[in-house]
């Protein structure tokens, strides 16, 4: 399936919990996403750390998206499988999450993603590393822009 950014944009719109979190699409290619959420203090939690589930959330949308980007014309994909592995606190003004696929199937593909927590002055700071499975199902109906 050939999707470019403005696709990309459309899928992620189509979806109101990304919508909610407010996380976007900032690149598409064959295989690859990369997604980016300014941070908000809905999005942190009693700490004053970002949740983990904004951080799974926004990995798992953009593996599953980048996984898109290669599943065959008619075909949705799910995921079947989610792990992922915080490796310190998310701070910062926004996350930044770069997804990949591993190996694209005709059943399942594997992917990974790593979240990223970027600061004032631009710096990255690595937070999370997820991995999915993904399967594919045939879609009962066409995406629309």
């Amino acid at each position: 399936m050939e999707i470019d950014l403005d696709t990309l944009r459309g899928f992620f719109a189509a979806s109101p919990f990304m919508v909610d979190l407010g996380i976007v699409p900032t690149a598409a290619g064959e295989g690859r996403v990369s997604t980016a959420l300014p941070l908000a203090t809905r999005h942190l939690q009693h700490t004053g750390q970002v949740h983990a589930g904004v951080m799974a959330a926004m990995a798992d949308h953009s593996m599953g998206a980048a996984a898109q980007t290669m599943a065959a014309d008619g075909f949705w994909v799910l995921t079947a499988e989610l792990k992922t592995s915080l490796l310190r606190a998310g701070k910062g003004v926004r996350l930044v999450c770069d997804a990949w696929v591993l190996k694209p199937g005709r059943n399942v593909t594997f992917t990974e993603a790593e979240v990223f927590a970027e600061g004032a002055g631009g710096e990255r700071t690595l937070v999370m590393k997820a991995s999915a499975t993904m399967a594919l199902a045939a879609a009962a109906a066409a995406f629309k822009r």
